[in-house]
């Protein structure tokens, strides 16, 4: 259904400028033209600042040049490539000119992508900025239908003569009368990173997607001067939310990385406010501190209240992270350990947990929860939860998806009667409500003894050892379960003898330790190192790095045999 619209404002006022992402693009253009909003690099470091002014220029023209193209009312276009400064352009150009926009992961394979281009019904594609190594551009460029018209955003590889982003803009004159959405309307159809199956479309309205900024600012009070950097998939709800929703809603910078290669560059001139990390980017940040500067020695300079002062300053002006007033990690739980280490640095670790299903928003901690090693704190405002009777996570809040795209059987399954989400999480409430995540209902399985087991919180407790980069706890059938590891940042055929002899004492111990605390049915066998690396690429993790347990069972599944005979502890690959 489509919904009717309202003509833009002679003047816009605060309260019309969050109604939508559209509605803060022109209220911000007014307030502050000159401001930047986008700093981004381009391949050679060489930087370009958009303003707002800037900004809204570009969307206005490529909005009028798309509302020429007299594609069906309400159409799905797709945007495939890196976070830049133009995906958000793009995105906001394609709401102005009354469609739908479809993310695409860089990284998502060439299967993934056929399904969410068909799938979406996509009509024109939004070519990004991709290079074929750190991406799949090679796999998906072969899958691309050949009617789907395609316009390359700057950045973007050759293709096919598609028209570029800049040479369209040049001749067309900008968008003079824009009409605003309501609300309620389709605004996004936004696919899971699917680590079960084939990605999911979740269907999110302007209003779902602007929600969490409204409830969210009571926590962070974001203003003009907060400046965010932007580096994970803005084809997320996390970095949708944190990055593009965050700048629209109140105004502030943004700040794009380069390349891998320029990551810390880039951080630190960006300098950001608010920074939001998956656990992996923290345990790397940890580790190559402590490459530079070894924990006995962090421990000494520490305990000089001078030097130690100095010296933690100096750590995080390295990582860039001096000015942060809020950091947060989502997507995994994090080690104690490392909050303690960055607690002691001055840098207190949000947890944030959250799904694509209710864009992200759903429970959380706050600074000063930093000492908790399982929960991710308490609801978020405005949002109501609960267990049913399995122990399955329940959710409503003001950023509920709308429902899954052409499929009612699926959206009736996901959301109960009374309105609340089912997760898919198990979990449990302590007396404060904060809820800790205790597994997911379908990872649980069955030992040859009958018993069932949870994974997740196994990994868990093996995840909070910093050597460790992805766990996965599996032994369907098995008499007892037994732990696949990945060492983090280096192989194991790589290591010198010395250094794995130590190294596996050390996991002896974990898997000791970790024992002691399960229940006998669920006490590993032994902890399998494996030799190869789990990426997005090769299909061992999902685009938002979590573990494909299926890929990871099926890839290893003949190897269980001999792992067994060998009647050790710890065993390599």
């Amino acid at each position: 259904m489509t919904h009717p619209t309202t003509t833009i404002p002679a003047d816009l006022n605060p309260s019309d400028s969050r109604a939508t992402q559209l509605h803060c693009l022109l209220y911000w253009e007014k307030r502050q033209p000159k401001k930047v909003l986008f700093v981004h690099p381009d391949e050679n470091g060489r930087l370009t600042h958009f303003t707002w002014t800037e900004v809204a220029d570009q969307v206005r023209r490529m909005a009028s040049y798309l509302t020429k193209l007299a594609l069906p009312a309400r159409s799905q276009i797709a945007i495939y490539g890196k976070n830049s400064a133009h995906w958000i352009i793009a995105d906001l150009a394609i709401w102005m000119a009354g469609h739908v926009s479809v993310p695409l992961y860089s990284t998502l394979n060439a299967e993934g992508a056929r399904h969410v281009l068909i799938h979406s019904e996509a009509k024109l594609l939004f070519i990004g900025k991709l290079d074929g190594q750190s991406d799949s551009w090679h796999q998906v460029k072969e899958i691309i239908p050949t009617k789907l018209p395609c316009i390359r955003l700057p950045l973007a590889p050759q293709y096919k003569g598609a028209p570029t982003w800049d040479d369209l803009i040049a001749n067309v004159s900008p968008l003079h009368e824009v009409t605003l959405p309501e609300p309620s309307t389709l605004a996004s159809i936004i696919y899971t990173s699917g680590s079960t199956g084939l990605p999911k479309g979740v269907m999110h309205s302007f209003a779902t997607m602007m929600a969490p900024a409204f409830a969210v600012n009571t926590l962070f009070a974001c203003t003009p001067e907060d400046r965010l950097f932007s580096y994970l998939p803005l084809a997320h709800v996390a970095e949708r939310a944190f990055i593009e929703i965050a700048s629209l809603c109140y105004g502030s910078e943004v700040f794009f990385v380069g390349s891998r290669n320029s990551f810390l560059t880039d951080l630190r001139r960006a300098k950001p406010t608010i920074f939001l990390a998956v656990p992996r980017l923290w345990m790397k940040f940890h580790l190559d501190i402590n490459k530079r500067v070894p924990l006995t020695a962090q421990k000494l300079i520490f305990n000089v209240p001078k030097i130690s002062q100095f010296t933690k300053k100096t750590m995080l002006s390295e990582l860039g992270l001096n000015h942060v007033r809020f950091a947060l990690t989502a997507s995994a739980p994090l080690p104690l350990s490392l909050k303690k280490w960055y607690h002691n640095l001055g840098l207190d670790l949000i947890e944030a947990y959250g799904m694509t299903e209710n864009f992200g928003y759903s429970h959380g901690t706050k600074p000063k929860d930093w000492s908790s090693e399982d929960n991710v704190g308490r609801a978020y405002p405005q949002v109501e939860s609960k267990l049913d009777s399995s122990g399955e996570i329940l959710v409503k809040s003001p950023s509920m998806m709308l429902g899954y795209h052409k499929d009612q059987a699926k959206t009736a399954e996901a959301i109960t009667k009374d309105g609340f989400l089912r997760t898919g999480d198990v979990g449990r409430y302590d007396a404060q409500g904060y809820l800790t995540i205790t597994g997911r209902v379908k990872d649980n399985f069955k030992t040859s003894k009958g018993k069932y087991v949870a994974p997740v919180p196994i990994e868990h407790k093996l995840g909070n050892h910093t050597m460790l980069d992805a766990v996965c706890v599996c032994g369907a059938g098995l008499t007892q379960p037994i732990a696949i590891v990945q060492l983090a940042d280096i192989r194991p055929d790589k290591l010198p003898e010395a250094v794995r002899a130590t190294l596996e004492k050390e996991l002896q111990v974990l898997l000791k330790k970790t024992n002691a605390q399960l229940e006998p049915h669920e006490k590993l066998a032994f902890i399998a190192v494996v030799n190869e690396a789990w990426t997005v690429k090769n299909g061992f993790l999902t685009p938002t790095l979590k573990i494909k347990r299926n890929v990871i069972e099926n890839r290893y599944a003949f190897r269980l045999e001999s792992w067994s005979a060998q009647n050790r502890k710890v065993v390599w690959m």
